[in-house]
């Protein structure tokens, strides 16, 4: 896997976490991680849980590490954690070729990404508590 990193912003709460090595294309990643944005923390989790998509257990590892570094590093509640961002972005593209009729070569295209997830910390409603 990739290497993950964490930064704090000053003016706001947010905490990031960055998965260098993802093995797929931005183009089968971009609807996953739109799904996820505005979400809270366990709502996000549990979607990617029960996804059907193969790269949803990487994201899912890349929101964990987030998850754990506002609670390791900052101290923040994670009931309060949401996704501000999540997007991604190109990486290499390994190229290779298979053999084809008549000489032929066709050419496959193994693209990597890497994906940066953005969380942040918000105040909890008075009077929108659990309905008990």
């Amino acid at each position: 896997m990739g290497k993950k990193k964490k930064i704090k912003d000053s003016k706001d709460k947010t905490v990031k976490s960055i998965n260098n090595g993802i093995r797929s294309s931005v183009r089968k990643l971009n609807p996953i991680l739109r799904s996820i944005v505005g979400k809270k923390v366990d709502v996000a989790i549990r979607d990617l849980q029960f996804s059907e998509k193969r790269i949803t257990r990487d994201i899912r590892k890349t929101l964990n590490s987030a998850v754990a570094n506002a609670e390791n590093n900052f101290q923040y509640d994670i009931d309060n954690l949401v996704v501000k961002e999540a997007y991604c972005g190109k990486k290499i593209v390994m190229k290779r070729f298979r053999p084809r009729a008549k000489g032929r070569a066709a050419p496959i295209l193994k693209p990597w990404s890497t994906v940066t997830i953005i969380l942040s910390e918000t105040k909890q409603m008075e009077g929108h508590g659990s309905k008990s």
